[in-house]
């Protein structure tokens, strides 16, 4: 489903690469983790993958559809869901996302079922009519899911979807994200709790300095890490302990 040969980015003004001559294959179907520390490279790999931003070099491929010679069409087959909210607080649910999914020039009678559809399944129904700024961050969160798969995408990204969120919130977007999956969509997920990547992941990468230092099946990794017993002593024996700071 994903292709990536050599990309690499490099931000004007920086001394280093953010991405590295990375390659990477992702197959149809796989809920694939990218892991690594603050400042590895990983959003900086989805937004080039999400065409928000373009490679110094290399290139990449999505369902065979390449950023150079299908950029429109590619944009249509992805979804994104952002760390931050990409919603507007005055507004409410119904609104935010009648909106959004418009943009996607999905019919008005058939975006307003599917809205429907995923904020019953989302525990969210009962708050269609509520403005996104009385939220909880919980709530906000699926919002923020529903925003990006209402044209229903063949390639979903989601960065850090659960961060800053309750447990049942957290159970609630895993099931539906897993359900998705099972309907075909290949998702890319990037998350510092890997506790979390380790049971819902089926396949993930580590990235450091913009280069994959490992990339595997978690208990394959695990087992194959000297006195490894979760994911995150793996994640440390590839990256270090040393804090990532950066600004």
């Amino acid at each position: 489903m994903i292709i990536i040969n050599k990309l690499s980015k490099k931000y004007k003004g920086a001394e280093d690469f953010s991405v590295s001559e990375l390659d990477l294959n992702i197959d149809e179907g796989e809920i694939f983790g990218l892991l690594g520390p603050n400042g590895a490279g990983k959003t900086t790999l989805i937004s080039m993958l999400s065409s928000l931003l373009k490679p110094t070099s290399g290139t990449f491929s999505i369902d065979g559809l390449t950023y150079h010679k299908n950029k429109t069409q590619l944009k249509q087959s992805i979804g994104i869901v952002p760390q931050e909210y990409a919603l507007y607080p005055t507004l409410t649910a119904m609104e935010n996302l009648m909106y959004f999914g418009s943009m996607y020039g999905i019919p008005k009678v058939d975006l307003k079922k599917d809205i429907l559809d995923h904020l019953e399944t989302l525990g969210l129904l009962q708050f269609a009519n509520k403005k996104i700024k009385t939220f909880s961050g919980g709530m906000k969160r699926r919002i923020n899911l529903i925003a990006g798969i209402l044209h229903q995408p063949k390639v979903l990204f989601l960065d850090e979807p659960t961060v800053g969120v309750d447990v049942q919130s957290r159970n609630v977007i895993i099931d539906h994200l897993k359900n998705l999956n099972q309907k075909g969509v290949t998702i890319i997920y990037t998350s510092h709790h890997l506790n979390e990547a380790e049971e819902f992941c089926s396949q993930v990468a580590i990235i450091d300095h913009g280069k994959i230092v490992c990339k595997g099946k978690p208990k394959q990794l695990i087992a194959d890490q000297k006195n490894a017993t979760h994911l995150e002593d793996v994640f440390l024996a590839q990256t270090g302990k040393a804090l990532r700071d950066y600004a």
